[in-house]
């Protein structure tokens, strides 16, 4: 064996080593950013919006990979990576945490499980926080039982039935304007009064995001939503988060603003993953806190909101 050709093939083997190592470094960057900026696209394809549920997650992914880059030496990756993920991330922190301008109007929002075993405890929370209007989802043939045992303070009710796990619905103490309530697909409207102005209350179940049919069912609403004539307040479980393209669009149309923090309330697949799909919106935003399961597999939302 040749002098120094063991060093060299050790060196060697260390120089491979070390590109192998960056490379997979910066195709784990890649990756982590193109999951991150993915959910920027909803616009284009609606498999953004399905990343853009995951994006506190990605916004981590994207740090966790930063550190590999620098640690691979590559610096400079390293430093934008962690940029965008700053960026990014910033708007995730303050959605769950700016809280938004308290509001005189409570709103009462609540997917109520189609196979809630606890109407009870449900209907003492809302005589409870006594809203004045109140947006429901999963209305199935059982659940109606509560909106019949609240017929005393809220008269004025709406009821639309919709798909296998039950309808969508609003009730309110306030008067309706005759002829105004109506239903379209997983969507309860109608107008109501106050003593000075009068407002839409509009309670929306989205379907699921991407790769099921969340797209299409945000086509078919939008025009009927965009013929609301004067302020809105649209309540429910969107099945999305609200930064988003397709809560975003149904925001724009409606003229309105989200109830701030956003909150984790769906509950069905782990303790500590709490997704935020389920928002109030109004005109000038409003404040919003979480109610109790109350034998659901979603938080409620009470929420005080301004026109």
């Amino acid at each position: 064996m040749a002098p120094g050709s063991k060093e060299k093939r050790v060196g060697a083997s260390v120089e491979s080593g070390i590109l192998t190592w960056r490379n997979a470094a910066g195709l784990l960057g890649v990756l982590a950013i193109m999951a991150l900026a993915g959910g920027y696209l909803g616009a284009l394809h609606p498999i953004g919006d399905s990343l853009a549920v995951g994006r506190a997650f990605a916004v981590i992914g994207v740090l966790l990979s930063a550190v590999l880059l620098n640690i691979a030496g590559l610096q400079i990756a390293s430093f934008a990576a962690t940029l965008f993920a700053m960026i990014c991330g910033m708007q995730v922190f303050l959605a769950y945490y700016l809280p938004g301008p308290p509001g005189r109007l409570l709103i009462y929002q609540k997917n109520m499980h189609f196979e809630n075993l606890e109407l009870d405890a449900l209907a003492a929370d809302i005589r409870a926080t006594n809203p004045l209007g109140i947006t429901l989802q999963e209305v199935s043939e059982a659940n109606l039982a509560l909106l019949e045992g609240l017929k005393d303070s809220y008269p004025h009710q709406q009821v639309c039935p919709w798909g296998s796990v039950g309808g969508v619905a609003v009730a309110s103490r306030l008067p309706m304007i005759e002829g105004t309530g109506f239903c379209a697909p997983g969507l309860a409207a109608v107008q109501v009064r106050t003593e000075d102005s009068q407002f839409w209350l509009v309670s929306i179940h989205l379907h699921w995001p991407w790769p099921y049919q969340q797209r299409d069912h945000l086509k078919t609403l939008l025009p009927v939503l965009a013929k609301l004539d004067g302020p809105v307040i649209l309540a429910g479980d969107f099945n999305m988060v609200e930064w988003a393209y397709s809560v975003k669009a149904l925001a724009d149309v409606t003229r309105t603003k989200a109830a701030g923090p956003t909150l984790g309330t769906y509950l069905g697949y782990a303790p500590w993953l709490r997704l935020p799909i389920d928002h109030v919106y109004a005109p000038s935003g409003g404040r919003v806190e979480a109610r109790g399961a109350f034998g659901s597999d979603h938080l409620g939302l009470l929420a005080g909101v301004e026109l």
